[in-house]
């Protein structure tokens, strides 16, 4: 018999660095493996602002797993999760199949990164474009985007 597939979202607090966050998503994984299970895919998908504070803190660092494991190892990372202070939220939902390549937020990231590289490492958002086409007082001086 197959084991159930999970995808678990992790948010890290917003002041441990990257590399704390791999080590979270590394124990987390180790979690899975000694209770008979496997971490199939790992994403790290930056530092991103939350929607609303979530204990004082303002972004956080997100992390997708794809777990294949019994629910009793599914379990047993959630509660030490809920004992470790650097994790803010996660979040579990059982998935009938695991999706094998990027995910939507890494396909979003890739399209971001390659229409920056297209338009000459112009910020995200085009914050400089708004800058550009107002004078000193704010007006808009008729240029196009």
């Amino acid at each position: 018999m197959a084991m159930p597939h999970y995808e678990h979202i992790v948010i890290a607090r917003q002041d441990v660095s990257a590399q704390q966050a791999e080590e979270i998503s590394a124990s987390l994984a180790q979690i899975i493996a000694d209770n008979g299970g496997q971490v199939v895919k790992t994403e790290y998908w930056g530092l991103r602002n939350l929607a609303y504070r979530i204990k004082k803190n303002r972004k956080g660092h997100y992390i997708l797993l794809n777990i294949d494991a019994p629910w009793a190892a599914v379990a047993e990372m959630e509660r030490q999760e809920r004992i470790n202070e650097d994790i803010i939220r996660f979040l579990t939902i059982r998935a009938e199949e695991l999706n094998q390549g990027p995910s939507i937020m890494m396909q979003v990231k890739a399209a971001r990164e390659e229409r920056a590289r297209r338009e000459g490492g112009r910020p995200e958002g085009g914050r400089d474009r708004d800058r550009r086409d107002r004078d000193d007082d704010g007006a808009d001086m008729g240029v196009e985007a």
